[in-house]
């Protein structure tokens, strides 16, 4: 068989591959609330995006690529590219350091951030740049800024949106300071993991916007008011994503160390591993267990954040500072 027919009939495989994928995001339903993301996913090969991945298996990992020489090896790759699960992208001595998410979450995220016509978009993680491709294809690429403080992994994201066709700003920084160059921002959408609600965010956005981030193993959705005012609440959405990389954010420590003298009920539920790791540094995970069996186990949609004036705590069910569950963020 000819390089030209293997390369067509690769072509035919990924158009077969991202249709399966489209339905099956569709009939999960991760787009309903705005069901015009479906002709971004229909439209931007995502296989461009991930040229080699890693998959687990014993005793480490292992490449799959596009270049790879045996014909059967390329079709498995073309076909993970479109499976609605995770990639691990970048690995280092072992340590994931980056990911494409999984398509049906990243529709969900999308969907959830409540783009209009018009918005401009700023991106903290710009990943393979497939994102970043989506938010273009939907928006217009002059309105798409994707950051990301690894410049290895903002030149392969150029390379890779060039490839698809599109050029957002891709800019090489600390995500945290958010990009002051190309603000103001209706739309701040993050693919990695905070530990606390960045001031450089707010100080970027338009009055109004729409912050929706990855925060204790959840997705936050804050509405700015002004660069001292956000607020909004937890979308019932479990999300794992890799820690935000850079110096303008303060560290916590994991949970897991406080795990082993808890009652397993309680060590092995992810609603109150969500809870411990927002409350961290706020309750102890005695008082935490005490409060998740007192409030009847409560869901992510329950808890929020509010930043006000130098200030930022979650809170359960009431916004108010001085209300009965509150905890500071850092």
């Amino acid at each position: 068989m000819s390089a030209h027919a293997i390369d067509h009939r690769l072509d035919d495989l990924a158009a077969t591959a991202r249709a399966a994928l489209v339905r099956e995001i569709d009939a999960g339903g991760a787009w309903d609330a705005d069901p015009h993301w479906r002709a971004a996913f229909a439209s931007v090969p995502r296989h461009l995006f991930v040229p080699y991945y890693y998959v687990g298996v014993r005793g480490g990992y292992e490449r799959r690529w596009g270049e790879d020489p045996d014909p059967r090896r390329r079709e498995e790759w073309l076909r993970g590219a479109y499976a609605d699960s995770p990639l691990a992208t970048r690995m280092r001595d072992g340590e994931l350091l980056s990911s494409s998410s999984q398509p049906s979450l990243m529709a969900n995220m999308l969907a959830e951030l409540e783009v209009r016509e018009g918005d401009a978009v700023l991106e903290i993680g710009a990943g393979t740049g497939y994102n970043a491709a989506l938010l273009s294809y939907r928006l217009g690429e002059e309105l798409v800024t994707t950051v990301d403080l690894d410049p290895e992994i903002t030149e392969s994201a150029r390379r890779h949106l060039a490839a698809a066709g599109y050029r957002p700003a891709v800019v090489t920084g600390d995500g945290a300071r958010g990009c002051p160059e190309r603000a103001p921002f209706d739309r701040v959408i993050a693919t990695c993991s905070l530990s606390s609600i960045p001031q450089a965010w707010l100080d970027q956005c338009r009055p109004g916007a729409r912050i929706l981030a990855p925060f204790a193993t959840g997705l936050i959705a804050l509405r700015v008011r002004d660069a001292e005012h956000a607020e909004g609440r937890f979308l019932p959405t479990p999300a794992y994503f890799v820690p935000l990389r850079g110096g303008a954010l303060p560290g916590r420590e994991g949970t897991d160390a406080y795990l082993d003298d808890l009652p397993h009920r309680a060590r092995s539920h992810e609603l109150f591993r969500f809870l411990l790791t927002l409350t961290e540094g706020g309750l102890a995970p005695d008082e935490a267990r005490a409060l998740w069996e007192r409030e009847g186990w409560p869901r992510r949609e329950r808890y929020g954040i509010t930043v006000a004036a130098g200030r930022a705590w979650a809170w359960l069910d009431d916004p108010d500072p001085e209300g009965p569950y509150t905890w500071p963020l850092p």
